[in-house]
């Protein structure tokens, strides 16, 4: 298989009224065909969120918000893209942008994707059918 798949670190800046340092992270590999909805679920899991009910956002570097709309009950801020429907092929070599999980508690991360794309059969092994950490 090519390089084909995206690596993007996730670190987490801040929540719950209080920054992080240093920053906790996780390496993901993820398909340009995965779901922001799926990389979402990749990286609740990858930090070991017990309550999975919470609403999260995406906030691309220009400044697309992407998040599942069902889950807004049509109180979704302006601008905002669905999550299961928005492929990560969105996302550039280099780009950075931003996940919040819980809004209450605002559990704040940094996500940058790698210049180089990877092939997950090399890195990993396998072909995973969803985002992982690696």
């Amino acid at each position: 298989m090519a390089r084909t798949w995206l690596s993007i670190r996730v670190e987490l800046v801040s929540g719950h009224d209080g920054d992080l340092w240093p920053r906790p992270g996780r390496v993901f590999a993820a398909a340009r065909s995965h779901s922001f909805a799926q990389f979402a679920t990749a990286v609740d899991l990858a930090f070991a969120r017990w309550d999975l009910a919470h609403l999260h956002l995406f906030t691309l570097s220009d400044g697309t918000r992407v998040s599942p709309l069902d889950w807004w009950d049509g109180e979704a801020p302006d601008t905002t893209v669905d999550g299961h429907a928005t492929r990560l092929s969105r996302l550039q070599a280099g780009e950075q942008f931003a996940y919040v999980f819980d809004m209450g508690d605002e559990w704040t991360h940094l996500c940058t994707v790698a210049d180089r794309r990877i092939d997950p059969a090399d890195e990993l092994g396998e072909i995973p059918v969803l985002p992982v950490p690696y």
